[in-house]
């Protein structure tokens, strides 16, 4: 039997002082099996870093074709596809083709270094991608937040991000 993914109920309130976004998001996360604390937390970070109506999360590590959040407008036009972690190079270009602007936010350590060492390149002629790039440390404490029932209350400022007493500062690569 396959295991079942575990449901997290997160309360979040947005300040996004850079693009003048205020609201509260009462959202649902399914963490699957073989997800990390980290990894969706990140994914809450990245929904924070750009929230408004029309995004939501995608199906998750389940589905091989839809990316960790997704904005599509009420007319059905795919407007941002967001990844987390370190992709693969022909689903980030294959998105970049879905959508009119495609984030990647990029978490791990070292292995990101090297991931971004073997990508640039290719990725430099993608106009429509942004890629941010959290630390180890801004990882490991987004994951310490991680409760089945969170509330939570997040500022950007300048591109500072502050979330419950963590201060995350993620780095622009592209």
């Amino acid at each position: 039997m396959a295991l079942k993914s575990t449901i997290f109920k997160a309360d979040l309130q947005v300040a996004d002082l850079d693009r003048g976004h205020f609201a509260d998001y009462a959202l649902t996360l399914a963490r699957h099996p073989s997800e990390t604390d980290e990894r969706m937390m990140v994914r809450l970070l990245a929904f924070a870093l750009h929230a408004g109506p029309d995004l939501g999360f995608g199906k998750g590590l389940s589905s091989d074709d839809e990316p960790a959040l997704q904005e599509i407008d009420p007319g059905g036009v795919v407007r941002r596809l967001i990844e987390v972690g370190i992709p693969d190079e022909s689903r980030v270009r294959k998105a970049c083709g879905r959508a009119d602007a495609v984030v990647v936010l990029a978490y791990g350590g070292r292995s990101v270094d090297v991931w971004w060492e073997r990508n640039a390149g290719a990725f430099a002629r993608l106009d429509k991608l942004t890629v941010l790039r959290l630390t180890a440390e801004e990882g490991s404490a987004l994951a310490a937040l991680a409760e089945r029932g969170m509330k939570l209350a997040c500022t950007i400022q300048e591109g500072v991000v502050y979330l419950e007493g963590i201060e995350l500062k993620p780095q622009r690569l592209q």
